[in-house]
């Protein structure tokens, strides 16, 4: 496809076919993707009404990243030799046509010589042109060839007929514009060279992560070692990766340790240290051990996989600010050829001369390419969710991306968002004048038990080197705690209630108790032997980046509120740490939802971040669903973003690619019909009565190319955001 008008008449050849739901056709990706009811129409049938409608389909084995990459570099090399051999010969006729310089042949015999040189530019650089005007007009449409070949033939076969018949314009003079024929295409094919390179850099992130799978795969099978393809690895195979090498699908190592470079599905540049029962996933890099995993999820069901289906599918989706530019290249050449003629006859009835009158009319439709205009949205869309994915953000669709530009409220689900979700040792305070040390008798305890709280526990103790004694007659007393005997002693350990049915004093208690709720910390009680012995303060710990992520969407002017179901004074404490303010505090899972309408109600554009299965409704329900990549399957199905890595520092990027890419859409559209509006005019002639100005056809050619490339270009810059 060349142009908006191509994009907008396959689109609505799709949308006119039984059974098709919805079309979306993408100029920049050149795909199209299709919603249609099944039964009613077959695929096949879709690529024959796509191929009637002038274009061609390519085949999945076609479509794939080597084959693509390989035929673009062809297009681009082809594309390059003809501009390079167009430069040549129409700077040679240029120079032809100043006035003033001689040359050693008459008139008729230059006239000939120029039309030798200006015919393959015209029929061999310039036969694309000629193939998609003649495509696009047999089924009935028009696009931007039809607009290029009608106004370069205007002038070639003007100047044709003067050259061999200059009889035929007896009168009208005997001028040639072979050169602006010639320069025209060249111009031309220049931009398309330049947009063509420029449009290959804003799909780099998608063919970045196609090219991260390694083809082949190191397998154990029937006890020995056996090197596959990447594409024939069966989930529960034992797979090896050495030092160097990447991992080839999901799963989980089963022995040996690494360091994973994880960069190209997180954004974070730091190793990740893994070990047994760590999950690896396909595409990331080996840095240092070698490790055996079994294989889980393989071919299209790899992390990696889904990444690049969502982002292919976000950059084909198309943004509602695209609309109008639809709106209007549909009916944009058509009308912009109807303007030529109206310009033509206009100066012939004014009297300006026959030659006049064809200037303007090729001015006219060379000027009027809808290039920038079908490009302005979707190569800005490629380039700002391409970016995002190499952040480890992932958008659903274009329309998710404008729609989180506009957002002025964030609401973050504190527990697994703002907070780790598991909870952890805080604090520890000893009572009683015990030698021992009160945490290693308690995670003797608790070393028995499988609740998050004796988990977090134990691992406090390992982590101070501890030893983790055997318990004897270990029982869990539910709603209190647990008891055991470790090393001769009786061991309590639990909650006040439990303290004082079993008689111990809880004074000691409650005075660190009552600093540590200040702090947001819940209190767990060690007695040995009947009396106190420690006191451990658990919480659910701020997430590294918390801070950091809040203090830049604050930067960015939003508003950020951090619901939770804890108590206020809990709540109140995490959200002091991380620097928030507006706290909802005691919500119930099932009201989530309803308190995002109410803040929805106020006028607000809200967006919510979360991660477990009662997100989901309030996912669903915010303006912008943000689910991390830690998540569950019905949070993140829930979202319309995605971040890999669980960090709210990813949410303030997602903020600034979005209102970049919004704002870089804008900035093209605005370029795109100002120069349409101001351009039109100009090349018609409406200036020269005014002021004497007209634009002459091979500006206005200069004046086209430049105003795709600098579209293209200025999307582009959304690769440092």
């Amino acid at each position: 496809m060349t142009c908006a008008s191509c994009s907008a008449a396959v689109e609505r050849a799709l949308k006119k076919r039984p059974g098709v739901i919805s079309a979306n056709v993408n100029l920049a990706s050149e795909t199209a993707r299709i919603e249609y009811a099944p039964g009613t129409v077959s695929e096949a049938e879709l690529k024959e009404t796509v191929i009637k409608t002038g274009y061609q389909v390519l085949e999945k084995e076609e479509a794939a990243p080597e084959v693509k990459e390989a035929r673009e570099e062809d297009e681009l090399r082809e594309l390059r030799t003809k501009v390079i051999f167009s430069i040549v010969v129409s700077s040679v006729i240029m120079a032809s046509a100043f006035h003033g310089v001689s040359v050693p042949v008459s008139r008729r015999a230059l006239d000939i010589i120029l039309f030798l040189l200006a015919t393959p530019v015209q029929f061999w650089a310039g036969l694309r042109f000629y193939k998609g005007a003649w495509a696009t007009l047999s089924h009935g449409s028009a696009n931007m060839d039809v607009l290029i070949a009608t106004g370069t033939s205007a002038a070639y076969f003007y100047s044709t007929v003067i050259t061999f018949l200059p009889r035929a314009f007896a009168g009208l003079g005997n001028a040639v514009y072979y050169d602006t024929s010639a320069m025209i295409i060249t111009l031309i094919l220049l931009g398309k060279f330049l947009e063509a390179r420029s449009r290959g850099k804003a799909s780099e992130a998608v063919k970045r992560l196609m090219k991260l799978s390694p083809r082949t795969a190191r397998v154990v099978r029937d006890g020995q070692e056996t090197e596959i393809s990447a594409e024939d690895v069966i989930p529960g195979d034992i797979v090896i990766v050495r030092p160097g090498e990447k991992v080839p699908v999901d799963g989980a190592i089963v022995s040996g340790f690494s360091s994973l470079d994880e960069s190209m599905l997180t954004g974070e540049s730091l190793p990740v240290d893994k070990g047994d029962g760590g999950r690896v996933f396909g595409g990331t890099l080996n840095l240092t051990g070698s490790f055996k995993f079994i294989a889980e999820n393989v071919g299209k069901d790899t992390v990696l996989s889904g990444i690049i289906k969502l982002v292919e599918e976000a950059q084909g989706a198309k943004a509602p600010i695209q609309r109008l530019a639809d709106k209007v290249a549909a009916y944009f050449v058509p009308a912009v050829i109807v303007v030529a003629f109206m310009a033509f006859g206009a100066w012939l009835v004014a009297g300006a001369g026959f030659t006049f009158a064809l200037l303007a009319f090729i001015a006219v439709l060379i000027i009027a390419c809808p290039c920038a205009m079908g490009l302005a949205t979707p190569t800005a869309i490629m380039v700002g969710t391409g970016r995002a994915a190499e952040k480890g953000i992932i958008f659903r669709g274009g329309d998710v991306l404008e729609r989180f530009a506009k957002t002025d409220t964030i609401v973050l689900d504190k527990t697994g968002t703002v907070t780790e979700g598991r909870p952890r040792v805080m604090a520890l305070k000893k009572l009683g004048d015990g030698n021992e040390d009160f945490l290693a008798l308690a995670a003797s305890v608790e070393n028995y038990s499988e609740h998050p709280v004796a988990l977090a526990v134990t691992e406090k103790a390992r982590e101070e080197n501890l030893v983790i004694s055997p318990a004897e007659g270990f029982e869990a007393l539910p709603g209190y705690g647990a008891r055991a005997k470790v090393g001769g002693y009786e061991i309590l350990i639990g909650n006040a209630r439990l303290m004082a049915e079993r008689g111990i004093e809880t004074a000691p208690f409650t005075e660190a108790e009552a600093g540590y709720a200040r702090e947001g910390y819940a209190s767990i009680f060690v007695a040995r032997d009947g009396k106190p012995a420690g006191i451990i303060a658990i919480a659910d710990g701020v997430k590294e980046g918390s801070a950091e992520g809040i203090r830049r969407l604050k930067e960015l002017g939003l508003e950020v509120i951090m619901l939770t179901g804890d108590t206020e004074l809990a709540a109140r404490a995490v959200a002091r740490k991380v620097g928030i303010e507006n706290v909802i505090w005691g919500v119930l899972p099932d009201r989530k939802e309803k308190v995002i309408s109410e803040i929805q109600a106020k006028g607000k554009v809200v967006a919510m971040v979360g991660d477990g299965i009662n997100d989901a409704p309030a996912l669903a329900k915010a303006d912008t669903g943000i689910a991390v990549g830690t998540g569950t399957d019905a949070a993140i199905e829930a979202s319309d973003v995605m971040l890999i890595k669980p960090e709210l520092t990813r949410v303030a990027d997602a903020t600034e690619i979005s209102r970049k890419t919004l704002r870089t859409i804008k900035q093209n559209l605005f370029w795109a019909f100002f120069y349409n509006t101001i351009g039109i005019p100009m090349a018609a002639g409406a200036l020269y009565p005014f002021f004497g100005i007209l634009l002459k056809p091979v500006m206005a050619a200069a004046a086209m190319a430049l105003s795709s490339v600098s579209v293209v270009s200025n999307s582009l810059r959304l690769r440092k955001a």
